[in-house]
């Protein structure tokens, strides 16, 4: 029963991330064509649904952790995909305006690399038990340059979506109310800010924590 259910999670996990992987090359692709033909302005309007579903689809990611298919820390999940969630659905799709900004490009391009990488390393790694040293290589390696390209244009784009989260009040609930409640997006993105401060310098030394042991760790082997 226990090689079943390996088996299982084996299988799940390999159409997982191919599936994935497919979404993200199609982010890429669309992206780096736009870019080419159509310029910045663009780019989102081409890649918006692989994109949303592309990302959106990582919430599975967090599920894998919580019921133990894969031995990725919840810790280290949760804070990145819900990071990226508010980027592509609370400023990117909340608000229209932004969509033509030049940060979007470098956004796009960032975590589709990032993510072509990562999925295609454990997808193949799932389907064959190993991936090659030169993806194995890439997928810790390139980090260094796309988490900080990547952070950047998150922060440019919550910061430049501030005006219009606030001229808008999307989002935000006003008292009185039934609830009692009161909450205000604009101030939510400002904590949102706030986060990234310590946030990311966190994630970053811990990703390059991880670099240096599956590295040392292929070296061995």
């Amino acid at each position: 029963m226990a090689g079943v259910l390996s088996a299982l999670r084996r299988v799940y996990l390999t159409l997982y991330n191919w599936i994935v992987f497919f979404g993200w090359f199609q982010v890429f692709y669309l992206a780096v064509k736009t870019l080419k033909e159509s310029g910045h302005e663009h780019v989102y309007d081409a890649v918006e649904k692989p994109l949303l579903l592309a990302q959106t689809a990582a919430i599975l990611e967090i599920l894998h952790g919580l019921v133990g298919l894969v031995r990725s820390p919840v810790s280290a999940t949760l804070p990145q995909i819900s990071s990226r969630l508010y980027v592509t659905w609370g400023i990117l799709w909340s608000f229209p305006e932004l969509r033509s900004h030049m940060l979007v490009s470098s956004l796009v391009i960032s975590w589709s690399t990032t993510e072509i990488i990562r999925y295609s390393f454990f997808g193949t790694k799932e389907a064959f038990g190993s991936a090659p040293s030169w993806l194995l290589w890439l997928r810790y390696s390139t980090f260094m340059l796309l988490y900080p390209t990547g952070i950047t244009s998150e922060v440019g784009l919550i910061y430049s979506a501030l005006p219009y989260i606030k001229g808008s009040e999307k989002y935000s609930i006003r008292m009185p109310n039934k609830w009692n409640f009161s909450f205000d997006y604009y101030y939510a993105g400002l904590v949102a800010l706030g986060i990234y401060v310590p946030g990311s310098p966190h994630m970053y030394g811990y990703m390059l924590g991880q670099r240096k042991k599956a590295l040392s760790k292929s070296k061995k082997e």
